[in-house]
């Protein structure tokens, strides 16, 4: 259980989180480059349309048989997550748990019960970091807050135990 977050407080739905399954999860981050990219925002609709076209047309083209690049591009992943640094955007999750209109901050709680706060905003923008080089963050984790901006990028906040909405 010590590696499960809990967002809790002024939300609609009490959501659990569970670091270690982000790995598999599409919307992760390379912590390594993330803060120093250029970041637009994105229509998740035409992000998805642009793939499943990409993908449609790839199909049409090399046709069912499985060319030997789909296997090289499989293996590249498979190191690329065995070695990888990563992390993942909080907003989804936060919005996911329907934060209430009265809410006006997001306390990260630590397991030596030491608080960060952020105003909402602020927290939508926030990457929680869960893999370092390929391993979970067992000493220092289970999950690590960078903010949006980059600005703790060193010194990440660490230890978080809890997400309180109030």
């Amino acid at each position: 259980m010590e590696k499960i977050i809990m967002i809790t407080g002024k939300v609609n739905y009490q959501i659990t989180l569970d670091p270690g399954v982000w790995i598999f999860d599409d919307r992760k981050v390379d912590l390594t480059s993330y803060f120093e990219q250029e970041r637009e925002t994105k229509d998740e609709l035409e992000e998805y349309t642009k793939a499943v076209s990409k993908h449609w047309e790839r199909e049409i083209r090399e046709g069912a048989i499985h060319p030997p690049t789909l296997k090289t591009e499989r293996t590249y992943e498979k190191q690329r997550i065995l070695n990888g640094t990563f992390g993942i955007p909080l907003k989804p999750f936060l919005e996911n748990a329907g934060i209430k209109a009265d809410a006006k901050e997001v306390q990260f709680i630590t397991s030596d019960n030491e608080f960060f706060s952020l105003s909402v905003e602020d927290a939508l923008d926030v990457v929680v970091g869960f893999s370092n080089k390929g391993k979970p963050l067992t000493e220092d984790g289970p999950i690590h807050v960078y903010y949006g901006d980059g600005s703790n990028v060193k010194n990440p906040i660490k230890n978080i135990q809890k997400i309180v909405i109030n």
